[in-house]
């Protein structure tokens, strides 16, 4: 009686929210979870096929939009926290909005993004089947603190899982497949990482994360560097090194901002795919989307097919299709590894100079020391913009960190107001020109809705 109340009262708060255009992503789960504390425990135990989370730093709402697009195309009705809203609240709200009043979810299968910080209780009250994480980096020191912090609370949960689990881990993130040697006898482990000479960097960038090994503290060498400290390493001391992939992506071809290809080896054979999304760092969501399906027994063509048909998620490598044959492209940023991939992806396009707009919020979702954009390597964008807009709470900070990158100062306009530098920059586009737009999460959100007003795009709870 007690979870039913809950859930009728929780769904009831949702349907509300969203007939007056406000969403409701995390509230109704709030209230909820206020009236039964195991309603998270109670609703997934409906799912007859089980639940599978996906977590890490960077990339897990697209790894969860490309796991549950390769699930749907399996046949199977997958509940997921599409909106991103990855606390225990918001995943009661993602059950709510799938129940009926009664509590019957109308799904088979549950698929949940989750918070790095909230990921031990998650766990602890879903308990899923399957665990993908994609990769540790520092974000927002101020609620998560170092990762070290989070890593040693990744290794309690693991050592808690259930027999019959799988942890499906970025072999290539050193803290991440360090997570395999706690798991508990009768947890599967598997692989996955990159394997592309073509994609290494130089050496190991500015925004690094694990120089040390994570079990002795010696330093590690790396025979191949391809995001920040994901790659090939060894430790020069211990026997800590990255585990050979069960699932590996080679033959990576980049195709500027629109597309990707690659081929998957796998413990069968290789399997061809494309990936609507473009950038290295999706090449890694992707490889653990589809890791994740293969090891649950989906088949080959269902991933193909899954990759091939995926769309952005919001703000995410969003296209925005403008008048006059215009275009708008909205890539989130929240971190100097995330932000640098994003650089790196912009820079080596084939547009020979880049109208840009960076919007920086700090508020609490962004997390409120925003030192972290010296950590970011924008020196790549001298030479490169045509122009630079900077908006947000802190337009002027990101305006002062680009000239010290080497931006020509006549090349910045800065306006703190989003609606009004959006309107203007996108004001200074030619027909057959795209607006680059790189905001933060909150600073995302307004952008989004400044343009559902304008009839633009769709709420993100209806996508």
């Amino acid at each position: 009686m007690k979870q039913t109340f809950a859930i009728a009262t929780g769904k009831a708060l949702l349907i509300l929210l969203q007939r007056t255009g406000r969403g409701g992503t995390a509230l109704p789960g709030l209230i909820a979870q206020r009236l039964d504390p195991h309603i998270l425990t109670g609703l997934t135990a409906r799912l007859p096929s089980g639940s599978a989370v996906v977590t890490g730093t960077n990339g897990k709402t697209t790894t969860t939009r490309l796991f549950s697009t390769i699930l749907q195309q399996a046949g199977l009705k997958v509940v997921n926290n599409r909106s991103g809203s990855n606390l225990i609240r918001g995943l009661t709200s993602t059950l709510l909005d799938q129940a009926t009043f009664s509590g019957k979810l109308v799904a088979d299968v549950g698929l949940f993004e989750v918070d790095e910080a909230a990921f031990p209780q998650a766990i602890a009250e879903i308990g899923p089947r399957l665990i993908l994480v994609n990769n540790l980096f520092r974000d927002q020191l101020d609620r998560y603190g170092e990762i070290d912090t989070i890593r040693k609370r990744w290794v309690a949960s693991v050592q808690k899982l259930g027999v019959g689990t799988t942890l499906v881990l970025n072999a290539d993130d050193p803290s991440v497949a360090y997570l395999a040697r706690f798991a508990p006898t009768g947890v599967r482990t598997v692989f996955f990482g990159l394997d592309d000479p073509a994609q290494t960097l130089s050496e190991l960038p500015h925004a690094v994360d694990a120089t040390k090994c994570v079990v002795c503290g010696s330093p590690l060498r790396y025979s191949a560097v391809y995001i920040s400290h994901m790659g090939h390493y060894q430790c020069t001391n211990c026997d800590f090194k990255r585990p050979e992939p069960d699932y590996l992506a080679q033959n990576i071809l980049l195709q500027g901002t629109s597309t990707t290809q690659f081929t998957l080896t796998t413990p069968a054979e290789p399997l061809p795919l494309s990936l609507g999304v473009p950038g290295l760092y999706n090449v890694y969501n992707a490889t653990g989307a589809a890791a994740a399906a293969l090891t649950l027994g989906l088949a080959p063509e269902n991933v193909r097919l899954g990759l091939a048909e995926f769309k952005a998620a919001f703000g995410r490598i969003e296209r925005v299709a403008l008048a006059e044959d215009k275009a708008l492209l909205l890539a989130l940023v929240k971190n100097p590894v995330g932000f640098n991939e994003v650089l790196r992806m912009l820079t080596t396009s084939a547009e020979p100079k880049l109208k840009l707009l960076i919007i920086i919020n700090d508020l609490i979702a962004d997390g409120r020391d925003v030192s972290w954009l010296w950590d970011v390597d924008f020196e790549v964008l001298a030479g490169k913009v045509e122009q630079v807009f900077t908006g947000g709470l802190r337009a002027a900070d990101m305006a002062v960190r680009l000239k010290y990158a080497g931006v020509a100062s006549s090349l910045i306009r800065v306006e703190e107001d989003i609606a009004t530098v959006l309107k203007e920059a996108t004001e200074h586009l030619l027909p057959g020109e795209t607006l680059y737009v790189t905001p933060t999460y909150t600073a995302m959100l307004q952008t989004r809705q400044i343009l559902q007003k304008m009839g633009m795009v769709l709420p993100f709870w209806e996508e």
